[in-house]
């Protein structure tokens, strides 16, 4: 039996993609293998989002060649520098697009029965993303909490952003398949579903005429045995107040709302695409409509045209919101976007300064919003164990992956998926410490 290992790079929108490829591979009677060095042939999946994403990508591609295992590089890498990337790297034996991974099974064949150095390109030149839902996906993490994929493809067009041109117009799925993924996920011993795509808040406008992630959070919500339900990035302006209602009311969404901003002076957002409303406003409407809520959000830093003033507008906005959770990023100049031609680029001198001023202002204010935890009990699931007994969870107002953790001791015995109550006896910056109740 042929064995098939797979690298996957980027955001978990990626990493169903590579469960899906898995999936395919799996149902042909391909052995899957998480040790590269034991495999036949090696899928790389990639990301193209910004330049140090594809840097890791590449690096990990020339470290594979250079085993000489087979190498399949996949995703969005290939998808957008295509020729660029068969002439860095020529022994490369095949690239499949963004929105191609249903030809994988094919693909992986060819690779492993031509005896000669034949090049296979598996690339649309027009991306749209179907989701393949007569596949059941191979995981690669099996855990308390898994995601799940409920639309690809964006109708947005941000001044910095490249993936509508990587994977095409906003697709959804229907919700009949989405919550079978759902159930079969909690048969299998998940607690908690992630809900993904570019904008979840978009969800069901193609097939339904209408936003209807409610609707669904509200089928979802029946799931028996299905502990939380988490929303990641929802888009500003699809923030409603029935939207806000779902969170505020059904029991199993957790009280967590990731709402990447990008910005907040009106001159930059507009430089950017991005809708320019009163985000002090949209902030304080989240907070009084959902109780106990935990806000997460994303900035960039450095833009074309961003200036002092600019920049000292987000800093006091940050300074006022407070938010829960902030991931900053500095611009990264992107080739067949808006903002690559812009002028008055920032230098990455001061783009850098910009986001160490940011990420200090949020650390202290993480911090004392931890502290406000100290003496409470509050639920959290189990995600695993260190060597030495700790139970490593997280609270409802943490995200899988990007958020912080609870480190708790326990003289009971838990697995992971279990969610328990915790009383917090200190916190730090990121995380929690506490003890689970007996």
């Amino acid at each position: 039996m042929k064995k098939v290992a797979l690298i996957n790079h980027g955001c978990a929108k990626n990493l169903v993609d590579s469960e899906l490829m898995l999936g395919m591979l799996s149902e042909k009677g391909y052995e899957i293998t998480l040790d590269e060095t034991q495999a036949d042939v090696v899928i790389i999946n990639t990301c193209s989002f910004i330049h140090d994403a594809e840097k890791e990508s590449v690096q990990s591609i020339l470290q594979t060649v250079d085993t000489g295992k087979k190498v399949i590089v996949t995703g969005c890498l290939p998808q957008k520098h295509k020729e660029e990337l068969k002439k860095a790297i020529p022994e490369v034996c095949a690239m499949v697009g963004t929105t191609d991974f249903k030809e994988i099974v094919s693909v992986v064949e060819k690779v492993l029965n031509e005896q000669n150095e034949t090049y296979i390109s598996k690339i649309s030149e027009k991306p749209e993303y179907i989701y393949p839902e007569s596949i059941h996906r191979q995981q690669i993490t099996m855990g308390a909490s898994s995601y799940i994929k409920i639309a690809d493809g964006c109708n947005y067009h941000c001044g910095y952003c490249i993936i509508p041109q990587l994977r095409g117009a906003y697709h959804s799925r229907t919700m009949e398949n989405i919550i079978e993924e759902a159930k079969e996920l909690v048969n299998k011993g998940v607690t908690e579903i992630d809900l993904i795509a570019q904008d979840t808040t978009g969800y069901g406008v193609d097939l339904y005429g209408k936003p209807s992630l409610p609707v669904l959070l509200k089928e979802l919500n029946k799931i028996e045995g299905l502990g939380w339900i988490r929303i990641m990035y929802a888009y500003p302006t699809q923030v409603n107040d029935e939207l806000l209602d779902a969170i505020a009311s059904l029991d199993k969404v957790v009280k967590y709302v990731d709402i990447p901003l990008q910005h907040y002076s009106k001159s930059v957002l507009e430089a950017m695409r991005r809708p320019v409303s009163d985000y002090d406003e949209l902030i304080k409407k989240i907070r009084d409509k959902v109780e106990n809520v935990s806000i997460r959000t994303a900035f960039i830093v450095g833009y074309p045209g961003e200036t002092e003033e600019d920049f000292m507008e987000l800093y006091n906005f940050v300074k006022r919101a407070r938010f829960d959770r902030m991931g900053v990023f500095e611009y990264s100049r992107e080739k067949n976007t808006t903002s690559y031609s812009m002028e008055n680029q920032v230098p990455k001198k001061v783009s850098h300064k910009r986001y160490k001023m940011l990420m200090e202002l949020q650390q202290q204010i993480s911090f004392e919003i931890n502290q406000t935890y100290v003496g409470k009990t509050i639920p959290c699931i189990v995600e695993s164990y260190t060597d030495d007994g700790v139970v490593i969870m997280r609270s409802e107002h943490d995200a899988p992956e990007i958020d912080g953790l609870v480190y708790a001791s326990t003289t009971k015995p838990v697995v992971p998926g279990d969610i328990e109550q915790v009383i917090i006896d200190r916190a730090d910056e990121y995380d929690l410490f506490g003890n689970i109740v007996a």
